[in-house]
């Protein structure tokens, strides 16, 4: 198998001042993520995990379950309290955490691809959609006008963005379109890994099922590596290969999407996969 695009060893995010008994008095089994004794919360601990090229790693759990820090941290927006990733790009593996300010923003503009639950947290909505799509290849190093504007021509056409509305800013477009614009913008400079924050909840079904349908085209097409955070376990069955179920903070359960889907070892997932039936 190929070497992995991204591994994690021991993620953990505690948001306080943190003690020497936060992953003792919290978790699945003491029913919370606040520390008794220092009142931190523990948003996330002790994630591992191993991601290849192509492959699309499914993180689900419900609100407060960590998923979303998870993101956060390997996107840089949130700096963990403890454990390492790695990062392989090309010939070269950067250890994410070990990285300068500026070698992980060059890193993160050049190598991942962000698409939030929010549009407004991607996109800049003072500039046009081409405009977004432009701001990434700048920061990625592009100066070339023709090349920047046909590059976006055709990340637009392909999330199926009318070409005639490039020049139009995101506020004058649909939830559903925002979110295609916002993954035009991820996809800019190629990466080979795209995380994915609840891309389709507050949108209509069926514009959820064109989004989730483009996303299974791109992977199968670029072979970039994904990570998919969801609370619905019916975007969980259609685009993750492997999953980790999460819940508060910890992970209880990893395997198999169809595994863990139809045969959930652990309670909690028991539970998940019961009420969405």
């Amino acid at each position: 198998m190929d070497e992995p695009v991204l591994v994690a060893d021991g993620l953990t995010r505690i948001h306080g001042v943190g003690c020497d008994r936060c992953l003792e008095t919290t978790g699945p089994l003491s029913d919370t993520n606040r520390c008794s004794a220092c009142g931190a919360v523990v948003a996330m601990a002790d994630v591992s995990f191993a991601l290849h090229p192509g492959e699309i790693l499914g993180v689900m759990g419900e609100s407060g379950s960590g998923k979303s820090t998870l993101v956060k941290v390997l996107h840089g927006d949130l700096a963990p309290s403890a454990g390492s990733a790695w990062f392989t790009q090309g010939d070269t593996r950067h250890e994410l955490f070990a990285l300068n300010a500026a070698e992980r923003r060059s890193l993160r503009d050049r190598a991942m691809g962000m698409v939030h639950q929010n549009p407004h947290l991607g996109l800049n909505f003072q500039v046009s959609c081409g405009g977004n799509v432009a701001e990434r290849l700048l920061m990625a190093g592009e100066r070339r006008f023709a090349t920047i504007r046909q590059r976006a021509e055709r990340l637009l056409a392909r999330m199926q963005v009318p070409i005639e509305r490039m020049d139009e800013r995101p506020g004058a477009f649909s939830g559903g379109m925002q979110q295609r614009v916002q993954i035009a913008k991820a996809l800019a400079t190629d990466p080979p890994l795209l995380l994915l924050d609840e891309v389709t909840t507050g949108l209509d079904v069926s514009v959820q099922a064109r989004i989730l349908d483009l996303i299974l085209e791109l992977q199968r097409e670029t072979g970039t590596a994904m990570i998919v955070v969801t609370h619905d376990l019916g975007v969980i069955r259609l685009l993750a290969g492997r999953t980790l179920v999460m819940r508060l903070g910890r992970v209880v359960e990893s395997g198999l999407t169809d595994q863990i889907l139809e045969d959930p070892a652990h309670p909690y997932t028991q539970q998940l996969v019961s009420a969405a039936l």
